[in-house]
């Protein structure tokens, strides 16, 4: 108690002007704590999987030198240099804007500061997937012609974009605030069910002689939501579109969406000035030869950006399969959930050298988890086929928690912004990595340690090392 009452003193705090014991402890662990910052080339952020580091900057010196040791050395090459960065974020889905935009205003604010800021404090996310009309994680599966059993609107006169009034575009209106650089991915989930086979919002397929129409569909989406200040970067023709037990979903085979594509989609856009990217596939790695198909029909081709991925099947080596087949077109990462309870050591070691580095490392030019946000039930989602297990990268209940994808983004969204390059750098001893060069000349190198123990190794730059460790399954990012 006597050491106590000194540090309290020593901070001018009087132990009488106190309010209570806790308090002085308090103080004493406040000046116990502290550090003082020291000198270093380079930063060194960190997770572990115990959690006991989540995302926390080390204050450790990391100095360059022309030291030598038998430790295993990741070598980074800016002079070799591979794709240009779009960035790293989430799928903000009806459900994850319902429940941000129910939070009080000051926590709102704070929250989405904290996620889309450009600030220390900030994970700094820069890309986000929505959905075009409802997802199996909104409450209840909707697009924006739904009409009476029996009734067309071949001419989409009933169009609306309301039902996205009450919460998604209010929470997109305050993200385009605060970054409005940040680039925006609109996926369907299904067409209006009067257009499909099967008139149902689970499965069918989107009828040919509505082609058109769905086209135009797509083009008034993008008009209204211009027309609110939020600017669609990219869509993908269809989520998922070879698993139609989804609710919503929709079956678009790979010569349907070819078609959709060269008949309808590209040349709608064309003549409406649309611009924006039309992204195939969206759906996962075991089916390369999906994006390949379309890809090789130069009718389809003309019209296309790149291809998106999943990785609910098949290996991540499957992107560079397509890149290499057409290196002329784009390769994205779209979607990749956590599924609740999360084991976060386990979650924490295979989302970042699966998916941050992995899916770089195989030319995608985003990595995007799936479900920004949901409650502790993993609330809301639609009946008879929505998740009833994808945990959020945060809890919301009401308290806000952070899981293991918000730190999984956090080590790349936080110090990658768009318009970086992923540049050259080895793997070795099951160290895996990426790194990249920032548009503002900084190095940033991720590593993911999947040795069974602690490592200690090098990293070498420009001639020089520096000597790092880490915990078995830790991660880390460094930037200089």
């Amino acid at each position: 108690m006597k050491l106590i009452y000194r540090l309290c003193l020593a901070t001018s705090v009087l132990f009488s002007a106190c309010a209570s014991k806790k308090e002085v402890i308090g103080e004493a662990e406040k000046i116990a704590s502290a550090k003082t910052p020291i000198q270093t080339e380079v930063g060194f952020w960190l997770t572990k999987g115990d959690q006991s580091q989540l995302l926390t900057k080390q204050n450790i010196a990391l100095n360059f030198s022309n030291a030598t040791n038998s430790n295993a050395t990741i070598e980074v090459d800016p002079a070799t240099k591979f794709q240009t960065i779009d960035g790293f974020g989430y799928t903000l889905t009806g459900g994850s804007a319902s429940l941000i935009n129910a939070l009080p205003a000051a926590e709102k604010g704070k929250l989405l500061n904290e996620l889309f800021a450009n600030q220390e404090d900030a994970i700094r996310v820069n890309y986000i997937r929505i959905s075009i009309g409802g997802s199996d994680l909104s409450a209840m599966p909707f697009t924006y012609n739904d009409l009476a059993e029996g009734q067309t609107d071949e001419t989409l006169a009933k169009f609306s974009i309301e039902k996205e009034q009450a919460d998604l575009i209010p929470i997109l209106k305050k993200i385009v605030a605060i970054n409005p650089s940040i680039k925006i991915l609109g996926s369907p989930w299904t067409a209006p069910t009067w257009m499909k086979t099967n008139k149902s919002f689970i499965g069918g397929s989107l009828k040919p002689e509505y082609y058109q129409t769905y086209a135009k569909y797509l083009v008034k989406y993008i008009q209204a939501m211009k027309a609110e200040g939020i600017t669609i970067d990219a869509i993908t023709p269809q989520n998922e579109p070879l698993h139609p037990g989804n609710n919503p979903s929709m079956y678009m085979p790979a010569l349907d969406q070819a078609n959709f594509i060269k008949t309808a989609l590209g040349p709608i856009f064309k003549s409406n000035g649309i611009n924006i990217k039309i992204i195939i596939y969206d759906h996962n790695a075991d089916k390369p030869e999906y994006p390949i198909t379309i890809l090789n029909d130069a009718e389809a081709k003309k019209y296309i950006d790149g291809s998106a991925f999943h990785l609910y099947a098949g290996p991540i080596s499957a992107l560079t399969k397509v890149h290499e087949a057409h290196p002329d077109k784009n390769i994205y990462f779209t979607e990749q959930w956590v599924g609740g309870p999360s084991n976060f050591a386990e979650d924490l070691k295979w989302h970042v050298s699966t998916l941050i580095i992995g899916a770089t490392r195989n030319w995608s030019k985003n990595v995007l988890e799936w479900n920004l946000a949901a409650d502790e039930k993993y609330n809301p989602h639609t009946d008879k086929g929505g998740c009833t297990s994808c945990l959020g990268a945060i809890t919301i209940s009401p308290a806000i928690s952070r899981n293991v994808a918000y730190y999984v983004i956090g080590h790349a969204s936080k110090f990658v912004p768009a318009g970086s390059v992923r540049i050259a750098s080895n793997v070795i001893e099951n160290l895996e990595n990426v790194a990249f060069l920032t548009p503002e000349g900084k190095h940033v190198l991720i590593v993911c340690n999947n040795n069974n123990s602690e490592t200690t190794f090098n990293i070498k730059y420009n001639g020089k090392l520096i000597n790092s460790k880490l915990e078995k399954g830790a991660v880390a990012t460094y930037v200089w």
